[in-house]
């Protein structure tokens, strides 16, 4: 009975611990797919698309995400994907009426893609969501054909072919605003070409054309205008720079020159000073030199008295070699006593040595303080002094020299020009005469008269004669001819004035009351000679 209770016991426990197991395995299975299921229920988002969540109630009607993952709820909520691919839409619009009532054509390219923004991704979500990139392609192409019409209608030909500017911002706004309501926006226009079929916009770009060539031909004369001024003005200013250069250059030549004249004196007087500074060095190297002589002189003297004291205790020492002990003794005391007196004697020479080097350098020092360096300093006084002097000398007579050359150059320029000037009359005057060339030398001998006889005036117009008294001794004046001196005398002197007068008279110059006047009267022989005693008649 106690078997049967046992084994009755051991199988209860074995079928518990197999329900257990079973049970385990059951909620780790049921684990397992509850987790795989979660996990295929969250969704990742690409950076190429946008997630779109719904199907939960709420203000929104669903949820967009761009990046990252989401959990999508089972039952209760759904997804779906829109690509964020640009789509490029070709817009070939032709005959759209401009402002101005010309129909264009203005074929462009689009690129447009769903937008990232929060507001934008919605209406994308609401519009899109579900449709395939032809379809989202059309509605964009007919929003687009719709506002670029509206654009052209507002602006002219001239704003849209000159003002490519403000006619891309107007696109880029218009169209911007449209797209933005679906969820798109403008990601690049491109315009290809704008044409009209009246070919207005062909005569503009001609008359255009026309103006840039005319007007590039005016600014061309203008430059050239400007280019043949300019070249003047370059060569002007070449020529009067070349003038100043020269200028500049012929004074920096005699700059030069005086520059090198100072330089020269300069060195002559440094070289002075430096023959000075030899002689004075030499002067104090022959006396350090004597003394050294005397220092060493002492110092042989010196050598020699030890050599003697030596060479005596030598001798001592060998003539005591043969005595007796004592004397070995004393002699060898003797040499001790030589030997220290020897050492005294080398230490005082070498301190009397010291001293006396010492002393010298002193003395040189001394001497160098008390009499070399004032006249050092009084050398280089009379040395400054001098060639100050001889500076002020050399700058007083070159300006003499420059100034009195400068006279010389303008009399000699003066003197040259009178000159020149008188040759150029003398030949016009030669060239005049040159059918009677003996005319020329009278009129320059007519023309120096003046100056002649103002000389001749002036020699005796300041003596003081109160009366003139002539006598005559009454001879001949031989020659065979009998006659007074006197009378010789009165006679040509009275014959020449008329000729004097006559001279005078042709050149215009009035003779002094001294030499008489010429008188129409008939002339009166007074050639007839005098008596012997009677006075000759002034």
């Amino acid at each position: 009975m106690l078997s049967q209770l046992t084994l009755a016991q051991s199988t209860g426990d074995g079928n518990y611990g197999l329900f257990a197991i079973i049970g385990v395995a059951v909620l780790l299975f049921v684990l397992f797919a509850v987790t795989l299921f979660l996990a295929s229920r969250y969704r990742r988002c690409p950076s190429n698309r946008i997630l779109v969540i719904w199907g939960r109630s709420g203000k929104e009607s669903s949820k967009c995400f761009h990046g990252g993952g989401r959990f999508v709820w089972p039952v209760i909520e759904d997804f779906a994907y829109i690509s964020l691919e640009p789509l490029v839409i070709e817009i070939p619009l032709e005959g759209a009426l401009s402002l101005n009532n010309i129909r264009v054509n203005v074929p462009s390219t689009f690129t447009v893609g769903v937008s990232t923004d929060p507001v934008l991704m919605a209406n994308a979500a609401e519009r899109l969501l579900g449709l395939n990139s032809v379809q989202v392609r059309e509605q964009a192409q007919d929003i687009i054909l719709g506002q670029l019409r509206l654009v052209i209608a507002t602006l002219s030909i001239e704003e849209i072919n000159k003002d490519r500017e403000k006619f891309m911002n107007l696109i880029n706004e218009n169209v911007g605003q449209e797209i933005n309501k679906i969820g798109l926006e403008l990601i690049n226009v491109n315009i290809r070409d704008i044409t009209d079929e009246s070919g207005y916009i062909v005569a503009i770009g001609q008359r255009a054309a026309a103006e840039a060539i005319n007007r590039a031909k005016v600014e061309v004369a203008q430059q050239e205008r400007e280019g043949a001024i300019g070249e003047a003005q370059a060569i002007r200013e070449r020529n009067v720079r070349v003038a100043q250069e020269k200028a500049l250059a012929d004074q920096g030549q005699k700059e030069a020159e005086r520059q090198k004249r100072v330089a020269v004196a300069g060195y002559e007087a440094e070289a002075l000073t430096g023959e000075a500074e030899s002689h004075r060095n030499q002067d104090i190297a022959v006396a350090e030199r004597k003394a050294e002589t005397v220092a060493a002189s002492k110092r042989a003297e010196q050598q020699q008295r030890v050599q003697v004291a030596a060479a005596e205790a030598d001798a001592v020492e060998g003539e005591n070699t043969s005595s007796a002990e004592v004397a070995e003794s004393n002699a060898k005391l003797a040499e001790v006593r030589a030997e220290a007196k020897r050492r005294a004697d080398v230490a005082e020479a070498e301190a009397l040595q010291r001293i006396y080097t010492s002393e010298r350098d002193r003395e040189l020092a001394r001497l160098a303080k008390e009499q070399i360096a004032p006249q050092e300093i009084e050398k280089q006084r009379i040395e400054i002094e001098a060639e100050a002097k001889a500076e002020r000398a050399r700058r007083e007579a070159k300006g003499d020299a420059d100034a009195t050359l400068a006279k010389y150059e303008a009399e000699a320029k003066g003197v040259q020009q009178v000159l020149e000037a008188k040759a150029e009359g003398y030949r016009k005057l030669v060239e005049a005469c040159a059918e009677n060339p003996q005319v020329a030398p009278t009129l320059l001998l007519i023309e120096q008269l003046p100056e002649l006889i103002a000389e001749q005036v002036k020699a005796i117009s300041n003596l003081k004669i109160d009366k003139i008294t002539v006598w005559d001794s009454g001879g001949g004046s031989g020659g065979g001819r009998t006659g007074n001196t006197t009378a010789d005398f009165l006679s040509g002197m009275i014959g020449s004035l008329p000729q004097v007068h006559e001279l005078a008279k042709q050149a215009g110059i009035e003779l002094p009351g001294a030499l008489g006047k010429v008188s129409d009267k008939p002339i009166i022989d007074t050639t007839a000679e005098p008596g012997p005693d009677e006075p000759a008649k002034v």
